[in-house]
């Protein structure tokens, strides 16, 4: 239970993590000792618990911020929570050996926005992430919930929300970039008497966790926007279509329906008005088409998920044939800042046509992941190096993978494009739902692409036959590049085939597909010709292609990889540096993976 909120100064507030992340490292158990240890002190009148959505560094968590101070502890375990307690209800110094410390040995941050990792960082989106708690309406309600939609319901007519939501420049943040408040003219200008809105959860790109968090964290925010999209196009019923793998966003999301309906938010007659919106939640079955937009919709009619062709389009004939605006998660809690804000105030970040913000999850092989939101027009560098914190273990960052399976890969030597829908199309990306992948020099960007694109050639719905067998081929075709049976002319028919899918799918997860091997085959041409015609992976990630030796210095001739090797491929005394047989070598590296002195390598 949360304890009771006072907006007394001699309060102390604990706000810990409890997002699905966290969670998983245990922050519930953590909750629960630093709240029994607060009982056990009698002191449940001067520090409470607040449980909290996503704080952003999930690399760190369990993540607990203790105010006042702004107090940060990472890794907050259970062992440690009753210790935290202890010191904040003694002299109210924080525990210096858990505090945060960017090197070892160095001085320790002791405030969560001290750290690097926030220093460029806008909230917007995720303004209550990490400070509410996404269960209790009325820490909502305190922060400013619902304001907005009062002020639609009461003082703005359609098209003038219409027309401030356009002003502000925000465009869809799921992937396409359309502008929001151009959907939304599409639809309200559309005939008919019933119209639907549906909010897209439905994330399923690899590494991608913003609407999922975004749901955890702040759910009346997505209600809010949810709300004010259906006064925006006249509809009176409204979906929530959220992937079943995100049980806790669809507790949350389920229970935040229920409160908004129980205080008069959403239902018959919202806040004493005219209006009305009734909203429900749709699992889905995890199918990463279902993304798309009519997929989604034949998902949410009870059909299987296949997307069809269009025109018409979603927002003339969408829903059951009516009008249907979809926007996702994140497009949707911009809107309630926009309109307490304004719109000048919102097209004031960013740059161009790329207005706003935008909420990336910061993955890979980078010091500090997890979820960021920063203005757009930033350059892909800004957020890797100044937000990230660079790649880990002085390793070198090598590319990233912008936008997901549907994206590309931008190598090193262009991290200084900004983060703008045009920009990054230009170059072979795409900002997509927002997912980055960091990845350094030990990483084959041969094995990458074929990585991204086993993923979309599975989760193909097969409706097509460019994506159905053009992928399929594709696919056969990295493969036999990575396991050393690549041909001359290899790169000439991914290439072929890439345009050709590119061309003639039906949907744009088909149209998009091909795009992990066109960046490879754009920037990294010289490690696809290297596995073709060296049979040499620079990375020595295909082991297909390695090449395992003994490092004469290191060997100690312990005899253990000889015992290992499957094939009796090793040779050697007693004492004495050993041999590979790279003729016997099956490259099953459970040499490498076993030997205790690091003396076998593969190249």
């Amino acid at each position: 239970m949360t304890a009771p909120k006072t907006t007394s100064t001699e309060v102390a507030t604990i706000r810990i993590c409890t997002g699905s992340g966290c969670a998983m490292n245990g922050s519930i158990a953590a909750a629960d000792r630093l709240e029994s240890a607060i009982a056990a002190a009698n002191a449940t009148d001067r520090v409470q618990v607040v449980r909290t959505g996503c704080h952003g560094l999930c690399e760190l968590g369990p993540i607990t911020v203790i105010e006042p101070g702004n107090v940060f502890y990472p890794k907050l375990t259970e062992a440690k929570a009753a210790q935290v307690v202890d010191a904040l209800l003694g002299d109210g110094q924080p525990v210096s050996e858990f505090l945060y410390r960017e090197n070892r040995g160095g001085d320790p941050v002791v405030r969560y926005q001290d750290l690097p990792f926030n220093h460029i960082q806008q909230r917007i989106v995720l303004r209550n992430c990490g400070v509410i708690d996404p269960e209790d309406l009325d820490y909502a309600i305190e922060s400013g919930a619902y304001e907005a939609l009062r002020t639609v319901v009461t003082t703005l007519s359609p098209d003038q929300l219409i027309e401030t939501v356009a002003a502000s420049g925000l465009r869809g943040r799921g992937g396409a970039g359309f502008s929001t408040g151009q959907k939304w003219r599409f639809a309200h200008d559309a005939p008919g008497d019933e119209k639907y809105v549906i909010c897209n959860a439905d994330e399923g790109d690899p590494g991608a966790f913003m609407d999922r968090s975004i749901a955890e964290g702040d759910p009346h925010s997505v209600l809010e926007g949810l709300a004010i999209a259906a006064y925006a196009v006249g509809a009176s019923r409204g979906f929530i279509y959220c992937r079943a793998e995100y049980p806790l966003a669809v507790k949350r999301l389920r229970k935040a329906i229920a409160d908004a309906q129980e205080r008069g938010l959403i239902g018959d007659q919202v806040m004493g008005s005219d209006f009305a919106l009734h909203i429900e939640v749709r699992e889905g079955a995890g199918a990463f088409v279902c993304g798309e937009e009519t997929a989604l919709i034949a998902s949410v009619e009870g059909r299987r998920g296949m997307p069809r062709s269009r025109p018409p389009f979603p927002a003339t004939s969408g829903l059951w044939g009516k009008p249907t605006v979809i926007n996702n998660v994140e497009t949707l809690a911009n809107l309630s800042w926009i309109i307490r804000n304004g719109a000048e105030a919102y097209a004031e970040f960013g740059t161009g046509t790329s207005k706003g913000t935008k909420v990336f999850a910061l993955t890979g092989k980078v010091r500090h992941g997890g979820l960021v939101e920063v203005p757009m027009g930033l350059t892909v560098g800004t957020l890797v190096y100044d937000v990230g914190g660079g790649c880990p273990d002085g390793t070198t960052c090598k590319a990233v993978q912008i936008g997901g399976p549907s994206g590309g890969c931008l190598p090193a030597e262009l991290f200084d494009t900004q983060i703008e829908y045009e920009a990054l199309a230009a170059a072979g990306a795409v900002v997509g739902s927002g997912g980055m992948v960091v990845v350094d020099e030990h990483t084959c960007m041969v094995d990458l692409a074929r990585y991204f694109l086993a993923f979309t050639q599975d989760e193909s719905c097969g409706k097509c036959v460019p994506c159905r067998i053009g992928t399929k081929r594709m696919l056969e075709i990295v493969t036999g590049i990575c396991e050393g049976r690549g041909q001359a002319d290899d790169i000439e028919t991914l290439e072929r085939l890439a345009l050709d899918i590119r061309r003639s799918s039906l949907c744009g997860l088909g149209q998009t597909a091909p795009n992990p091997v066109l960046t490879t085959l754009r920037y990294f041409r010289e490690e696809l010709e290297e596995h073709i015609t060296l049979k040499k992976c620079r990375a020595g990630q295909c082991k297909e292609l390695a090449c395992f030796e003994v490092i004469a210095e290191k060997c100690r001739g312990c005899g253990i990889c000889k015992k290992v090797c499957p094939v009796d491929a090793i040779s050697g005394e007693a004492k004495e540096v050993h041999h590979i047989d790279t003729e016997k070598c099956v490259k099953c590296g459970q040499c490498e993976l076993r030997c205790p002195f690091e003396a076998i390598t593969h190249v």
